[in-house]
């Protein structure tokens, strides 16, 4: 059993936290935001008053935060654990960030003789809490053979997808399907209504040919139900497509149908829905379609 030091205990991280717990590992945890960690005392996780604590000892350090500034100011920024971390630590960033900065963090790791890995997650809260999450991993062989044990106490698929920064990279490449797929799914919908059609019925249909999903299935309730309740939010989805838009820019690859997701995202998030569950997108269509009346 491992001593892991886990800082970013939001809806996700706390998730992952409790199940490393769980899996009888020592797991120290620490969050920005008051008493979280302490919140936590009770079911395993011993809270750490700040980020030196919470690495101090750690076999493993896992971040679980919400953006690239989030990752760099824990590592790299002045005050960071970049020169307080030892060489026989292993930093696993399970957040989703920039594949550049992945990279350019692991660079500045590896001259202090600190290995990393990027092993973002998808599944969502229920997949955190289910320890069933799919974990993409980038970095060397020998360390992600080293993480492996660990990353299978939270994940039910781990996957090695290569040197570091890939991790992200396949991440960017799920959203953009998520994404797309959460728009086809509105747009049937939204189609079948104003033909007159009972939406839950044409739903039903859809999930038993080619067209069925993991949203269709696990976000089409929702969005019956006109449900906007956050699980991953309109912010945090908008935030991986401007990554996902970044990279394709980068490499000069034209991503037509993800320009236009985000361009319906970024509708929502100037209605003041930022904070909705990303399904939330079946408001945009009701907008258009004037269902919202």
């Amino acid at each position: 059993m491992a001593r892991i030091g886990f800082i970013g205990l939001g809806v996700m991280g706390r998730e992952m936290a409790l199940n490393l717990a769980k899996a009888g590992h020592t797991v120290v945890g620490h969050d920005v935001v008051p008493g979280v960690a302490e919140g936590l005392a009770a079911q395993g996780i011993t809270p750490a008053r700040d980020l030196a604590a919470a690495a101090e000892g750690a076999e493993f350090v896992i971040l679980m935060l919400p953006d690239t500034p989030q990752v760099e100011e824990v590592l790299t920024a002045p005050g960071g654990l970049l020169g307080r971390l030892r060489p026989e630590q292993l930093v696993i960033d399970m957040s989703t960030i920039s594949p550049v900065a992945t990279r350019k963090m692991a660079e500045a790791l590896a001259a202090r003789g600190v290995a990393m890995l990027d092993a973002p997650v998808s599944g969502g809260v229920t997949g955190a809490r289910d320890a069933k999450l799919s974990i993409m991993v980038g970095g060397e062989e020998a360390t992600f053979v080293r993480a492996r044990p660990i990353l299978e106490a939270m994940g039910s698929k781990v996957v090695h997808v290569g040197a570091i920064g890939n991790g992200q990279t396949v991440k960017l490449c799920n959203q953009l399907v998520c994404a797309i797929n959460i728009q086809a799914m509105c747009e049937a919908i939204a189609l079948a209504r104003a033909s007159g059609l009972d939406p839950a019925v044409a739903r039903e249909v859809l999930m038993g040919g080619s067209a069925n999903s993991w949203m269709l299935e696990n976000l089409g309730p929702k969005v019956l139900a006109k449900d906007a309740s956050a699980g991953f939010r309109i912010d945090l989805k908008l935030k991986d497509l401007r990554l996902a838009n970044d990279l394709a820019f980068q490499q000069g690859v034209p991503l037509p149908g993800t320009a236009l997701v985000t361009s319906l995202y970024l509708e929502a998030r100037a209605h003041g829905e930022g904070s909705n569950g990303n399904q939330a997108l079946f408001r945009v269509y009701d907008r258009m379609t004037a269902q919202d009346r």
